[in-house]
């Protein structure tokens, strides 16, 4: 079992607090395996009796034969559960009168018909406490909240940080990140031993189930734009962009034409099925978002490499996508931040640009500067990571992480410089 800790806690802090407990992630991230293993088995080992925890997944044949519905029929004709056949089970599985809370467990909950109405009418229960996985749409933080009018609790799953990989790996430390760093972090893949398996499975299932999920469930006609797209969003992670700019690089990679409107649309689907996620522009000084350009980062770094067959593999981008998924895994929301520089040359003419901080990293009162150097093996090159640093003016602290194993050091200026494997493997790093 590969230990899912910060997850399982943030499914037991919200036990019994009357909310439906809502589990969103990208597929294949280990949302099942989250409710219906972890927090199974940790109810269990807490001594709830079996009888009281329900688990039924709607994609689920033997499940779905449970309660009288034909899985073929609904699979050919594209129909939903029929909510009175699911609500006349629970009303045999649960007795309302004995005092004890029984756990809902239900998996790919949106493929039960009105699940919003059955839900709100669960939750209204004094003994029902609600968990629920979804893989669509209606998953996303907005809908979650007005679906369940306002009583809905999203825990997102990311796919394995590196500190959940590592241990599963068998491998060192270094070894563990080299692959991480090309396969990414889906945890069946992490299972996988050989590297031809890893590359053949995320190929196949980026194509057959990832591409094929946002044709279905938009309406596309074909698959060729929206991959095509996803080609130019995989090859230029870390880059600044829009989507004029995608749109441009469309026309001179692929030879065919799409309009920026259909790109920006294209890219909320993508977001919406958890493939990638945009990271704003924040002008740090001028404490406001900057709206384009910003940019995309992938979720699980092997599909992106799956997107491109693997032909791209540059370890600066790779590095810096891990780091902003590791922060996000740490609970942060991450912003690119923008700080003006203003340089006066010989002639006293005064030019501005707004210079780059990789990441600012913030939750609730805490906030982090952080930037990602592949390495830093010149004087200049330090000085070009360190000068939006001493922009900013504030005491939040600032960290470069370098892909180089070396221990944590910090210079006069209190900038912390550390590696990043020491970065990704210290729960505690942003606070050395």
């Amino acid at each position: 079992m590969i230990k899912r800790d910060k997850y399982l806690m943030d499914l037991v802090d919200r036990m019994g607090n009357g909310l439906v407990k809502v589990i969103t992630g990208i597929r294949r991230a280990g949302k099942s395996y989250l409710m219906n293993e972890i927090f199974y088995s940790y109810l269990k080992e807490r001594g709830i009796d079996e009888k009281h925890i329900i688990r039924f997944a709607f994609d689920s044949a033997d499940d779905l034969v449970k309660i009288g519905e034909d899985p073929l029929i609904l699979d050919d004709e594209d129909k939903k559960v029929d909510p009175k056949l699911f609500m006349a089970y629970i009303a045999k599985n649960v007795d309302l009168t004995d005092g004890q809370t029984y756990y809902l467990l239900l998996d790919e909950v949106q493929k039960l018909g009105s699940f919003e109405a059955v839900l709100n009418g669960y939750l209204r229960k004094n003994n029902i406490d609600l968990y629920v996985t979804g893989s669509n749409s209606k998953f996303l933080s907005s809908d979650i909240r007005d679906e369940f009018e306002g009583r809905g609790d999203e825990i997102h799953v990311l796919p394995l940080s590196f500190s959940e990989f590592a241990p599963a790996y068998g491998g060192s430390d270094e070894e563990a990140l080299d692959d991480y760093l090309v396969y990414g972090g889906l945890p069946l893949v992490a299972l996988m031993k050989k590297d031809e398996q890893k590359t053949k499975w995320l190929m196949s299932t980026m194509e057959k189930t990832y591409v094929r999920d946002l044709v279905r469930r938009h309406h596309l006609q074909s698959d060729g734009p929206i991959s095509s797209l996803l080609d130019v969003v995989a090859s230029d992670i870390g880059g600044l962009v829009n989507p004029l700019k995608l749109s441009d690089s469309f026309q001179s990679v692929k030879k065919t034409s799409i309009s920026e409107d259909t790109v920006a649309k294209y890219i909320w689907y993508m977001e919406e099925a958890f493939l990638v996620k945009k990271s704003l522009r924040y002008d740090v000084k001028g404490n406001d978002y900057l709206s384009t350009p910003y940019k995309l980062y992938f979720e699980d770094l092997g599909l992106r490499n799956a997107r491109l067959s693997f032909r791209q593999v540059e370890e600066n981008h790779l590095m810096e996508n891990a780091l902003f998924n590791e922060l996000r895994y740490r609970g942060y929301e991450v912003d690119v931040g923008a700080v003006e520089s203003r340089v006066v040359d010989a002639a006293k003419k005064e030019t501005r640009k707004m210079l780059e901080i990789d990441f600012v990293a913030n939750s609730g009162s805490r906030r982090y500067y952080i930037q990602s150097a592949f390495a830093m093996a010149t004087s200049e090159k330090a000085d070009s990571e360190y000068r939006p640093f001493k922009l900013i003016g504030d005491s939040f602290k600032k960290i470069v992480v370098v892909r180089d194993n070396i221990k944590p050091r910090r210079d006069e200026n209190g900038y912390l410089t550390i590696g990043l494997l020491n970065f990704l493997k210290d729960p505690n790093s942003l606070d050395l």
